[in-house]
């Protein structure tokens, strides 16, 4: 207790704690002495008692202070503020909980609308994959058709480009 009023800040403590502290160590030591003398007290009755063949009152044991006990209501106090901390905490956890409730709600919106938009694409995808492979079947038939007649390197559109045209009427009426 000395090193600790000598240097109350070293320890974390400011001038008022270390005197409340030294009054409960004060107090607590007043009632280990008046403890032990009561204990002294019933040992020596109770001498007398066998002495006289009888057993002290059960009654004699009862605490006599009339309810004045100031680390009690100090340790009533703190579990008070403790348990008020404890429900604000939970009222903290309970809106986390509720956000992250809600959060979880619109991610699974959101995965079902993506869902949803992800088939609509895949179709899509299907029909122009379907498309895209009919169109170069199509090509593909043009060309070998047309191989004979216009050897590779040596297609030539002349002038007026009439071989392009006819190349390109011929495609369309393949396709169709």
């Amino acid at each position: 207790m000395q090193a600790v009023e000598h240097d109350p800040y070293r320890f974390g403590l400011d001038v008022d704690e270390v005197a409340r502290r030294r009054r409960f160590v004060q107090d607590v030591g007043g009632e280990v002495e008046s403890m032990r003398k009561e204990l002294e007290e019933t040992v020596e009755n109770a001498a007398n008692a066998r002495v006289n063949g009888r057993l002290p009152d059960p009654g004699s044991f009862d605490d006599d202070r009339d309810g004045d006990d100031p680390y009690g209501e100090f340790e009533a106090q703190q579990q008070v503020e403790m348990m008020h901390e404890q429900d604000e905490q939970l009222d903290g956890v309970f809106k986390t909980v509720g956000v992250l409730r809600n959060q979880a709600e619109d991610m699974g919106r959101e995965l079902e609308e993506q869902g949803h938009m992800l088939d609509e694409v895949d179709t899509l995808a299907d029909r122009v994959g379907g498309k895209l492979q009919n169109g170069v079947k199509k090509v593909g038939y043009i060309i070998k058709k047309n191989e004979g007649e216009y050897p590779r390197g040596k297609f030539e559109l002349g002038e007026t480009g009439a071989d392009f045209r006819q190349i390109r009427c011929q495609a369309a009426a393949s396709l169709s």
